[in-house]
């Protein structure tokens, strides 16, 4: 199980208030990268978690105009169809302060995901990179990304010698992952390869699920992954009960 290799040095911020916390952490980080290059990339995740996150961070007053946002994963539908990560970012976060900021999307106009990958590579090619910042937030059955439990694909998803930016996942016959089972998503070594990595994950029936992922094999808590980044994670819960 690849959690117990990291799992004493990863960042656990127990919050009262995980949603202040979280939005001041990634706008810390976003003035540390505009600061030392000039610009910054923000990777983010859908969800309604993140919502109040990305509504808060939206006020922020920074450089925004020379933020690239992204996302961490997305469904293959357009924008302005039901279940769009797209649609989500911009209502939540490309808001505001924030909407000077450049969004990329991942969703190209090929008919599936293994056709439209090559694209959607290439539009984050013009991304500060290493990703300044990774957003993930985290599912009751312990996915994160588009990496769900054994999903067709999660291997390719969490091998580190993997080389790609991103994947195609297969999540039929995932229970949360809906009607949408056709994924994109940022690979593992995407994400660690990052310079910060925030895990939000309020309440304490999530905060559960995260403590226990490492009783689990790999395949079924796939979020345990994301503690081969060590400091390098930091993990933003409600306090465990």
């Amino acid at each position: 199980m690849v959690g117990h290799l990291m799992i004493d040095t990863y960042v656990m911020n127990d919050c009262g208030d995980p949603v202040a916390a979280a939005a001041e952490a990634i706008e810390t980080a976003l003035r540390t990268a505009l600061a030392e290059r000039g610009k910054a990339s923000l990777m983010v995740s859908g969800g309604s978690s993140p919502r109040p996150v990305y509504e808060r961070l939206s006020n922020a007053d920074l450089g925004w105009s020379k933020v690239s946002v992204g996302l961490v994963d997305e469904r293959w539908v357009d924008p302005g169809q039901a279940g769009s990560n797209e649609d989500f970012i911009r209502e939540t976060l490309i808001q505001n302060a924030a909407s000077d900021a450049k969004y990329v999307g991942l969703k190209t106009s090929a008919k599936t995901v293994e056709a439209g990958l090559k694209e959607a590579e290439n539009r984050l090619a013009s991304f500060a990179s290493p990703f300044d910042i990774c957003v993930m937030g985290m599912g009751t059955d312990g996915h994160t990304a588009s990496w769900f439990p054994n999903a067709g694909g999660l291997d390719a998803a969490l091998s580190l010698t993997n080389e790609k930016t991103l994947c195609y996942v297969d999540a039929t016959g995932c229970p949360v992952a809906g009607d949408h089972t056709d994924r994109i998503s940022l690979t593992l070594k995407a994400v660690l390869e990052s310079h910060n990595i925030i895990l939000f994950i309020p309440g304490e029936a999530k905060r559960k699920v995260f403590d226990k992922a490492t009783d689990k094999p790999l395949s079924e808590a796939p979020v345990q992954a994301l503690l081969r980044a060590g400091s390098k994670l930091h993990v933003y819960a409600s306090p465990a009960s």
